[in-house]
């Protein structure tokens, strides 16, 4: 019953695309860095995409997205350097806060408004 290319083409929607993984990643953290996208010059596959991202302190790094979790894999935006072994990190939040403090105290500062928020609503 599942034969011929209307399947076909169904069975290609359903692989899980790992540049929307990446946008969505992207999405997430975009407030707490200085500038993040997904690489349009690095080749992304069903099981990989690449991440640019500038940390508010200013350095650029190149990230590798897979099933395995993020990775830096370069020092510079779209460069995969082969020779560095930075260890995988499950999420992004992980990551960034690995490289960058100011990261953190953005993320902080965000959760902290957003409690606030809360709170204000809890008590009205």
């Amino acid at each position: 019953p599942f034969e011929g290319s209307d399947f076909q083409d169904f069975e290609g929607t359903d692989v899980k695309d790992m540049r929307l993984e990446a946008e969505a990643v992207v999405n997430d953290v975009i407030f707490a860095v200085g500038n993040m996208y997904v690489s349009k010059i690095l080749p992304c596959a069903e099981d990989v995409a690449y991440i640019n991202v500038k940390i508010k302190e200013g350095n650029r790094y190149c990230l590798e997205l897979t099933d395995t979790g993020l990775r830096v894999v370069g020092h510079a935006f779209d460069q995969v350097d082969e020779s560095l072994n930075f260890q995988y990190h499950e999420t992004i939040y992980s990551l960034l806060d690995s490289l960058s403090p100011a990261y953190r105290q953005a993320f902080g500062n965000a959760l902290l408004l957003k409690l606030e928020a809360l709170q204000r609503e809890t008590q009205s």
